[in-house]
This record gives structure tokens, C-alpha cells and sequence, in this order.
């Protein structure tokens, strides 16, 4: 895990493998479909306390671009 900054806040970053949970999310850099089965990134707010409900899975692309294109979606 590594911590970064985006949108005057700091942010734990985690890498995440593909699985086979079936699970599907929604980026919120591009609004697409993210299956669990592709390796991505999972972010939640660095400081304070914070629950399930603050991750954010993130194509790993849209997280290493979000300065350039601004998320289309929530990301808190």
C-alpha cells in the first residue's frame, strides 16, 4: 500500500490482482464497467476514519491520469 495525493486530500493506494469474485464495479475516473477479474487499484481517504464505503476501485490507468481527467463519477 502506498499513500498518494489527489484533490487536496491524501489517499491510500492498493494494488489489487484479478479474481474470480464475479464482482463488478464502476471506475469512477471513467464511469466503465471493472470487473474484479483485472488487476486494478483500490483508494480510500488517508485520514480520518473511514469504512467500506470510502473504497473506490479504479482502473489503474484512470488512477495514474486522474489529474489530467477529472473523474466522471464520485470518487469519495
Amino acid at each position: 500500500m502506498r499513500v498518494e495525493s489527489y484533490a487536496g486530500q491524501r489517499w491510500n493506494v492498493r494494488p489489487v490482482r484479478g479474481n474470480d469474485s464475479g464482482r463488478v464495479y464502476v471506475c469512477p475516473g471513467c464511469s466503465q464497467q471493472l470487473p474484479a477479474s483485472i488487476a486494478h487499484v483500490v483508494v480510500w481517504p488517508a485520514e480520518g476514519l473511514g469504512d467500506v464505503s470510502d473504497r473506490r476501485h479504479w482502473h489503474t490507468t484512470c488512477w495514474a491520469a486522474r489529474d489530467r481527467r477529472p473523474p466522471r463519477g464520485s470518487y469519495r
